[in-house]
């Protein structure tokens, strides 16, 4: 595995509205948020974030993704429009994420915490633990035209772009 790939980025950086991090490298935006909490004594944790708010979209569709064993990779694709937000509210995904310049990894462990996958990002989710499970939430409708799934399409795609 490159070095690149042995990044973790935790660092802190601007605000959104809720603890949002955000941290450019050479050229890739890689943004993450804190979703508010509260705890009830006995009663567990509620975790939230709002469209248009706490993320820079408004959600168009979710979905999960749930009963992968451990070292299951998924993704493997970059989309042309879309926007995500991902979450992991139970276990420990690693997401690779590459623009076709730079690669760099956030490892979602915390329930809290959301990753913000802009478009033309090529993301690669493994799981780090067996069950876990990753939440999406998309500002568009499912579109199979959006897709990249050919890593050579996406760079040229990417190179084109400048």
């Amino acid at each position: 595995m490159d070095p690149a790939h042995k990044r973790r980025h935790n660092h802190p950086a601007r605000h959104l509205r809720v603890c949002g991090k955000v941290r450019k490298a050479s050229t890739m935006i890689i943004q993450t948020i804190h979703m508010k909490s509260v705890t009830a004594e006995g009663q567990g944790t509620l975790s939230v974030f709002e469209a248009s708010r706490d993320v820079p979209f408004d959600i168009k569709r979710i979905y999960y993704i749930h009963g992968a064993p451990q070292g299951t990779q998924r993704g493997g694709h970059a989309h042309k429009a879309l926007r995500q937000v991902l979450w992991c509210p139970y276990g420990s995904i690693l997401i690779r994420l590459d623009d076709g310049h730079e690669k760099s990894e956030v490892l979602l462990d915390d329930p809290a915490k959301g990753l913000i996958v802009e478009h033309n990002i090529w993301r690669e989710m493994i799981w780090q633990q067996e069950n876990s499970v990753l939440c999406v939430a998309a500002d568009s409708y499912y579109e199979a035209a959006d897709y990249i799934r050919d890593y050579d399409e996406f760079l040229k795609t990417v190179q084109a772009k400048g």
